[in-house]
């Protein structure tokens, strides 16, 4: 965990010498995907409208940051976070413009889903780790958009199905409804 940190602590004063600090880097805690919002073990509550609408579609879902908080932990409990997790990483990925960072990046990513020696390794089919086996000789921010893209599927029809049927959700929708009462 150590080194962990010491990674993420170089990475963000590279990214603050090259003038890309993230919003959060003051507390940053780990060197994560989700700009540290699981580590702060933050929440987002959504309203009762978008809570309503991820039972329409997957991507209303994905779209709202309440909506993939609430997906990835239900995500954890089936041992699967490491698809949100890879997915928001390759999102931040995209938004990335300096080579170096972009560099770096793809390395840590490739290392922590793609590698068959990571625990967190998401399940991609042979042709798609050709693709990123290419792309890595020469990394850009769409180094990983075809994994990506099949880890979106496999969470749209694997796991939001059971997700919008799951008690999980149906406690979430019952408690934006109707509050908690205050002590």
């Amino acid at each position: 965990m150590q080194v962990h940190q010491e990674t993420a602590a170089s990475v963000l004063q590279a990214r603050h010498r090259m003038g890309n600090t993230p919003t959060n880097a003051s507390n940053a805690c780990c060197f994560c995907w989700c700009c540290c919002c699981s580590c702060r073990q933050e929440t987002l509550k959504p309203t009762l409208e978008d809570a309503r609408s991820w039972s329409i579609s997957f991507e209303k879902v994905m779209k709202s940051a309440a909506g993939r908080s609430c997906f990835r932990q239900f995500l954890r409990t089936e041992f699967s976070e490491e698809n949100m997790m890879f997915w928001l990483a390759c999102e931040d990925l995209k938004k990335e413009t300096n080579k170096t960072v972009v560099e770096e990046k793809v390395r840590q990513i490739y290392e922590d889903f793609i590698s068959i020696l990571s625990p967190k390794e998401v399940s991609l089919d042979s042709r798609v780790r050709e693709v990123i086996n290419r792309n890595m000789l020469e990394p850009t921010s769409c180094t990983f958009d075809d994994a990506q893209q099949q880890i979106y599927t496999l969470m749209q029809r694997d796991s939001y199905p059971r997700f919008i049927n799951s008690s999980e959700y149906a406690d979430l929708l019952k408690n934006v409804e109707e509050p908690p009462p205050e002590p």
